[in-house]
């Protein structure tokens, strides 16, 4: 058992465990995280921070943290409305599994082969986390979630910037071209946003349809745009200069500079373009356009460093299997990703962008298990699965397992030793990147101190380095 927010009081669950209530959430009291705690905040102390008073205890408790920057890109595949755990990633076979699904294995893994053919041929860069978790079972709830890495009605929310806005803000720092925006959104027009973090780490919204973004070309041509943009530089140096402009009208400055460099240039519009052959390659979909377009920005190595690309219509309450999971048409949901991805992956390990970036296809819960419902659908579950590729995981494995029908985590399978949560995802997908986990920053609007990874000085949550290990 894993309770969920305030179901239980403290203490022992029906199997034994000792659970505690820390700022509103359980956790399981399990010897090794005291073991951990203990050891880190001793090497901390004989290194001396024990006898600085004025050194905070997130200070003591990040001292030994350990990324593991092998990544340079992060591509996140948003499953919108939560896909069936046991019939994609934790493949679950019963009377009810149509036999098109072909499951066969790949290792010890267990495939559904017949629904994810091009996914299958590159199973040895693959590997899938089989004992997450999720919060919540309520799409909003449990999506924002999944994409700020907290929960959505803690204090800090109303200010906690979407993980891919956290990451612009990192990767500005580090070195090369910046003249895309370095967070890219796909495939929707709203989400959790840059938070309290300036705008200019907010997601860049886009739908890709084989052009570029409206706006990278003025309607009366590029003489007037520039003499236009000139007056307005001329209009703002005046104001500058009188002290008229402030620290906001400095960053809209700076927001027009950075738009100007996305403006009749032929080598930024091409990124978003793609031949007929290569649409029909991935799919011929809307979601095989955007991972198109991820990919040449991705490549072009001008400063876009996190691609969130959203994909929908998971939640199949009915007719599971002749509609979106259905092997034999390949214009349902489950075909049209396979295809996508699996052909993303080869292109990219072809390339060699596979080994620099890092891609998480996941949802924002699962679905019911055993026999569909009466309507021959599943409907929203506590127990959820993902899929890892590329930045140097270990391919063609899970981590983790689930009971003999996806019921709930059997074996964590990683060092931890509980099921894996949003907040374990947000914190590996920092660690690839190089990025400590457990900064806390100081900027924050209510003076809180805002964490990357919540619970960071607690050692709650952690990066799942098991990826890159074995």
């Amino acid at each position: 058992m894993d309770p969920i927010y305030g179901q239980q009081a403290a203490g022992k669950d029906r199997f034994g465990k000792d659970w505690t209530n820390i700022k509103g959430t359980w956790f399981w009291k399990a010897p090794h995280i005291k073991r951990r705690m203990f050891f880190r905040h001793l090497s901390s102390a004989v290194g001396g921070y024990f006898l600085m008073p004025s050194k905070p205890m997130e200070t003591v408790a990040k001292a030994s943290v350990t990324t593991i920057g092998k990544a340079k890109n992060v591509i996140f595949i948003m499953m919108g409305g939560g896909p069936s755990h046991t019939d994609t990633f934790d493949l679950k076979e019963g009377s009810w599994l149509p036999a098109s699904f072909d499951p066969t294995s790949y290792g010890d893994v267990r495939w559904p082969r017949g629904l994810f053919p091009k996914i299958a041929e590159q199973m040895e860069n693959v590997s899938l986390l089989r004992s997450v978790k999720p919060w919540a079972t309520a799409h909003e709830l449990a999506s924002t979630w999944l994409q700020i890495g907290r929960n959505p009605v803690s204090s800090l929310s109303r200010i906690a910037p979407h993980i891919g806005s956290v990451v612009s803000l990192e990767m500005a720092n580090r070195g090369g071209d910046k003249t895309l925006p370095p967070f890219f959104n796909l495939n929707s027009n709203s989400g959790p946003g840059a938070g309290y973090l300036p705008p200019a780490n907010a997601p860049f919204y886009f739908s890709p349809g084989g052009n570029p973004p409206a706006g990278t070309a003025h309607p009366d041509g590029q003489p007037a745009f520039d003499r236009r943009f000139a007056l307005l530089n001329d209009l703002d140096s005046e104001m500058r200069g009188k002290g008229q402009l402030g620290s906001k009208g400095d960053e809209m400055t700076a927001f027009n500079a950075s738009a100007k460099q996305l403006m009749y240039r032929a080598e930024i519009d091409n990124l978003f373009r793609f031949s007929t052959d290569e649409r029909n390659r991935y799919g011929n979909s809307g979601f095989g356009n955007s991972l198109i377009v991820a990919k040449n920005l991705l490549a072009s190595d001008r400063g876009t460093r996190y691609v969130q690309v959203n994909v929908g219509s998971w939640d199949n309450h009915a007719n599971i299997y002749t509609g979106a999971l259905n092997p034999t048409n390949v214009n349902s949901l489950g075909r049209q990703f396979d295809t996508a991805l699996g052909t993303l992956i080869a292109d990219m390990k072809a390339s060699g962008l596979l080994e620099q970036t890092l891609i998480v296809a996941m949802g924002e819960f699962g679905r019911t298990i055993g026999v569909p419902n009466t309507t021959v659908g599943r409907d929203h579950f506590l127990q959820q699965a993902a899929l890892v590729a590329g930045a140097g995981i270990k391919g063609k494995r899970a981590i983790g397992s689930t009971d003999s029908n996806g019921r709930d985590t059997l074996d964590p399978g990683w060092s931890r030793d509980r099921s894996i949560r949003a907040e374990d995802i947000e914190a590996t997908i920092y660690s690839a990147l190089g990025i400590d986990w457990t900064t806390v920053r100081r900027d924050d609007p209510f003076g809180r101190g805002f964490e990357y990874v919540p619970f960071s000085d607690q050692d709650l949550y952690g990066p799942i380095h098991e990826l890159w290990q074995g």
